[in-house]
């Protein structure tokens, strides 16, 4: 089944996280924590990231890695599950994107979830999920 919302970034915060040995790359790579809403029908919550990327935010260039942690309703049923994406953009367009949800992650009535999904940003800003997942009974 297909579950879909929009979601707001509520708060990001950069973590202060040195590299040690560094090695100089010709883009920064930042560690931050996040917090999102999710509002929809279908699918609605919270999640606390862990957000990862080598990018440049003058060109919109780079690459992100995020593992979060949601807790909501998926097509009415409650419980929580981690979830991990990952895309690359060029400035304009997403690319080299992976998602999917952890396995033995889900908990409540969302215990054994499992599946894919994606995320989308439309021209306005607004940034929509789907998850393309299956519960167990």
């Amino acid at each position: 089944m297909r579950a879909m919302a929009t979601f707001t970034v509520t708060t990001f915060v950069p973590a202060d996280v040195k590299s040690e040995p560094a090695v100089p790359t010709g883009l920064p790579v930042g560690v931050a924590t996040m917090e999102k809403r999710f509002v929809g029908e279908e699918l609605s919550g919270r999640s606390a990231t862990l957000f990862t990327a080598a990018f440049d935010q003058s060109t919109g260039v780079g690459t992100y890695v995020a593992m979060e942690s949601f807790e909501g309703s998926v097509q009415g049923r409650e419980g929580a599950f981690n979830f991990v994406h990952s895309a690359t953009t060029t400035g304009s367009d997403r690319t080299a994107e992976f998602f999917t949800i952890v396995p033995s992650s889900g908990t409540g009535e969302l215990a054994g979830i499992s599946g894919t999904g994606g995320i989308t940003v439309d021209t306005d800003g607004t940034h929509r999920i789907w998850f393309d997942c299956q519960l167990a009974d």
